[in-house]
Formats: structure tokens, sequence, C-alpha cells
């Protein structure tokens, strides 16, 4: 068995364990891409009937609030459509969801591997940061999630190995990363990072031309430049113009002023705030510089904990110090400068909430290359200093305890995340389970804070409680005659807490009629109510 292989089989053996531990779906994105599957995989095409969030219908109450509703206004529909096949075969089962992402995942760490051979990097090395990047540290449990993580990632990864290669005089490699770039892009909206990563890679190249004085061609003939945009275009043209045909914009959510005007992740879920230039540039300048630098702050300490444990960052920079004038990384070095750009200065808001780390997981091979290349460097450079150290025994000790550290770190996350995903799993199955005996039809709909997980959870699809006054929640309630109510401790608009821990309720709302704890911390963890719209509902009496 070559070393690629050995290492796709210690990548897909770590994602089918935790597969194996938990199956499902664990949170909204996951959830989403789970919900949009199945309806593919049912024939109801790209529909969903619930709305996780008001950015996907306008940013308000439609004006005929109705539902099922088409999907994808926000994110991107590859992870959805890698499922469909294994549901047509496996049944509409967890396994089926998350299998193809296991599969697809674990080609990052051969894809590690063959990328530090090319650099130049020594068989240790590659073998190591393979190894690193098969069990991820912190962020190995989102892995076999069905998200875009285990899609984005080798699709990223691959298309800026090609953009290097291109650099190196490969045009039939920079040709094949356009395709990879736009199928990159079919996983997540950040993909357009990658595009500008190539576009710098081809200004790039032009510039050192140039700067030889016509001694030399470029590595990128245009014909390559040229192809490689038609092949992107290819992959994401066709979903383009069905988003232009269905909602009017290629991006709709952002049209809404949602995504790029918000001023506090707060806000993301309103639909009575404003979400428009004026009221983001009204903010004044002190709030505004303050929210892109917690962006950022937000984004370094994110890579930090889930990419490089803390302890490999020192050594990724060590590494990439040594590489930074290095054709094989060039593209890599860029395209984390426009992701941490961009997440300061446009997304900064939504760094904490996950965005970030989607994207930055297209770090990972080249990160823990630079970090066991940074071991070798300063091992060497004590080793200078140090007559008694012998430099390739040290540098093999300092590599092996890296690469025992991350795996420590990888399985003590997994277990205490899925703690946590298991409680909120058991406790969702535990309102399906009271629906059913309350009698709630199965067309019945739900107000919560998780519209794509209770539609996961309960089969019945619903509207997600906005971040706005109770009048206009109960507005939402009555636009779209939802009949029950889920509140969650962990996750819940503040509106609304009162409600859970039985201070008010008020007239609309009934009594609770399934209650879950889970001490020491006070209230309910979840709790189901009625919800009464209509004047012949009698279930919300006094």
């Amino acid at each position: 068995m070559g070393i690629p292989t050995l290492l796709y089989v210690l990548a897909l053996a770590a994602r089918l364990v935790l597969v194996a531990l938990f199956p499902d779906p664990a949170y909204p994105d996951s959830y989403y891409y789970t919900d949009v599957a199945r309806a593919l995989a049912t024939g109801h095409g790209l529909s969903v009937d619930f709305i996780w969030i008001f950015a996907e219908v306008g940013g308000g109450i439609p004006s005929d609030p109705t539902l099922p509703i088409p999907s994808n206004a926000h994110w991107m529909p590859l992870a959805s459509f890698v499922q469909v096949p294994f549901i047509a075969v496996l049944g509409p089962t967890a396994f089926a969801s998350a299998l193809p992402f296991a599969l697809i995942g674990a080609i990052a760490a051969p894809l590690c591997w063959a990328i530090a051979r090319e650099a130049g990097a020594s068989p240790a090395v590659a073998f190591a940061a393979g190894i690193l990047t098969a069990i991820p540290a912190l962020s190995l449990v989102f892995m076999p999630q069905p998200d875009n993580f285990s899609l984005f990632q080798p699709l990223a990864v691959g298309a800026l190995w090609m953009a290097a290669r291109g650099l190196k005089g490969h045009p039939r490699s920079f040709v094949l990363g356009g395709l990879l770039v736009g199928l990159a892009t079919m996983s997540r909206n950040d993909g357009v990072l990658l595009a500008a990563t190539f576009g710098l890679a081809v200004l790039y190249d032009r510039w050192r031309a140039w700067r030889a004085g016509g001694g030399r061609a470029p590595a990128i003939p245009a014909w390559a430049a040229v192809a490689a945009l038609v092949l992107f275009l290819l992959a994401v043209g066709p979903w383009w113009l069905r988003q232009l045909e269905v909602f009017g914009s290629l991006s709709p959510s952002a049209a809404t002023g949602r995504v790029l005007y918000i001023r506090s992740i707060d806000e993301w879920n309103s639909i009575t705030t404003p979400a428009n230039l004026d009221s983001f540039l009204g903010q004044g300048a002190g709030p505004l510089v303050a929210s892109r630098i917690g962006g950022l702050i937000a984004a370094a300490l994110i890579y930090t904990t889930l990419v490089g444990a803390g302890l490999l960052v020192p050594l990724m920079a060590i590494g990439g110090w040594a590489r930074r004038r290095s054709r094989d990384f060039g593209p890599f070095f860029a395209y984390a400068g426009l992701l941490f750009a961009f997440s300061a200065l446009v997304s900064a808001v939504h760094v904490p909430g996950g965005t970030f780390i989607h994207s930055a997981v297209a770090l990972v091979p080249h990160s823990y290359i630079l970090a066991v290349e940074g071991i070798a460097v300063g091992v060497a450079w004590t080793a200078a200093r140090r007559r008694s150290w012998n430099p390739a025994g040290a540098t093999r000790i300092f590599t092996t305890a890296a690469v025992v550290f991350a795996l420590f770190a990888a399985v003590a996350s997994a277990v205490s995340v899925h703690a946590g995903w298991d409680r909120k799993r058991e406790a969702r199955s535990a309102v399906a389970v009271a629906l059913d005996a309350a009698g709630a039809g199965m067309n019945d709909r739900i107000l919560s804070i998780d519209a794509a997980g209770m539609r996961y959870a309960t089969g019945r699809g619903g509207v997600v409680t906005p971040n706005d006054p109770l009048d206009t929640i109960e507005s939402v309630a009555r636009a779209y005659g939802t009949r029950w109510l889920v509140l969650e401790r962990d996750d819940i608009v503040a509106p609304l807490a009162p409600v859970l821990l039985g201070q008010s309720r008020p007239s609309w709302i009934g009594r609770p009629i399934f209650r879950a704890y889970a001490p020491p911390r006070p209230g309910p963890e979840i709790a189901l109510y009625p919800v009464c719209v209509t004047a012949t509902d009698d279930r919300c009496g006094s």
C-alpha cells in the first residue's frame, strides 16, 4: 500500500468512526443541506418547507407568506447534490447523508502529501503533514458533517495546487484549477476568493515576465487563463442562471442587505432593524472600525484554535517565513491573505458564527506542511547553537510529538463536541415524541430558532423566530399559521426568554405541554408550547 493510499485510508477511517459515533447533522447548515437533499431525492426539487432565516425570502414577511419556498437563496447547493445518489441507494438515513462527505473529505490527506512532495519537502515532512490533515486537530469533528467542510477543502486545496503548478510552467494544471475553483464555489460562495487568487496569479506571472524585460514568456499563457475562466463559468454558470430566474439575483440573501450591512450578528435574524448602507455607515467610525478589528481577531483565534490547536501556529509561522518566496506556496499565501482581509472588511460580524472556519479549512494542508517544516527549521537553528543536539533525531522527536498532540486534541475535541450535540439531539427527539403524543399533524408548522433542525428532527416545517419584539414574532406566527413553538435555552431570542423561564407569556402562546431539564442550570433546556393564531384554536386558554 502506497503512502497516499495509506493516508486516504487513515483519513476515511477517522471520519467513519465519527459518523458511527454521531451520524446526524448537528447544526443549522448541515440540517439545511440534508433537508434539501432529501427534498431532491423525493422529487420535490430545490425547495424547503421552512424558513431558517428571513434573508431567504427578502428580509421580511413576504406579501404572500407561503411554504414551501425555493431553497438555496443563501447557501450553495453542492453539499446537497452529493447526498442525493447516496440517499437514492441507502434511503433517507443519517448514514446516507454523511457517507459522501467522509469519502470525499478523506482526499485531502493524500492531496497534502502530493503537494508537499512536489514542493520539495522530505518524505518524512510530507507523511507527517498528511497524517495531520487526515486527523486535523480540533476541526476534525466537523469533517464528516453533511456540510461543505469536506467538499470545499479538497476542491480549494486542489485549486491552489493547480495555481502553483501553473506558475511553475504547467498551463494545463492551471486550466484544471479553473474547474476546481468553480466546483469549490458551488460548495461555498467564498470560492470567489479562489477565483481572485487565480486572477492574482495571472497578474503576478505577467509582472514577472515584464520585469524580465521580455526575456521570458509568461508561465501561464493567455489561452490557459481564458480556458480556466471558461471552465469556472461552466461549473457555476447554470447555477447562477437558476438564481437569476428564481430570485432575480446572483446572491439573493446578500441583496436584502442582511449579509453585508448588519452592524452586529443580532441583526442577522431580525426583520425590523434596517440593513442598508445608510444604517451601516450611520453607526459611526468607532463601532465600524471596532467590528472590523473584532472580525480579524475572531478569525485569527478560530484559525489558531481549530486548525493550529494553539501549539502548531508558531511552527506554521516559522515554516511560512522559510517558504515566503516559494511559488509552491504563493497561491496559498495569497488566498490566506484574501480570506483574512475579507473576514475583517466584509464579513466581520459573521466570523464568530462559523463563516470563517468553513473557508479556512482550505488552509489546513499547506498550514500543516509549513508546521512540520517549521519544526525542522527550529531544530536546525537550535542545533547550530547547541552542539550536543542531533538535528535529525530531534526533528523526529518533535515532529512525532506535534502529531501526537494534534491527534489527542482531535479526540478530546470530538468527545466534547459530540456530548453537546447528543444533548441537543436527544432533546429535539423528545419534542418530536411530544408532538406526536399531542396529536400534531405532519403539516403543522413549528416556530423555532432552528427551523431546518426542527424539520430534520420532527419531519415538520416551520419558521424561524426572528430576533424582534414579541408583536413581530406574533405577526410571523400568524402569517404562516404556525401551531407550535419550540424554545431552547442555549439558543433563544431575547423576547422569548421570559416565556421559557415561566416569567411571562402572551395570550397567543399556551402553557408548555412538554419541558425537559438539564440541571444544574436553571429553567428548562427545551420546551414545547401550543400557538393559537386563529379564533377557533382554544389550546392557549389562561
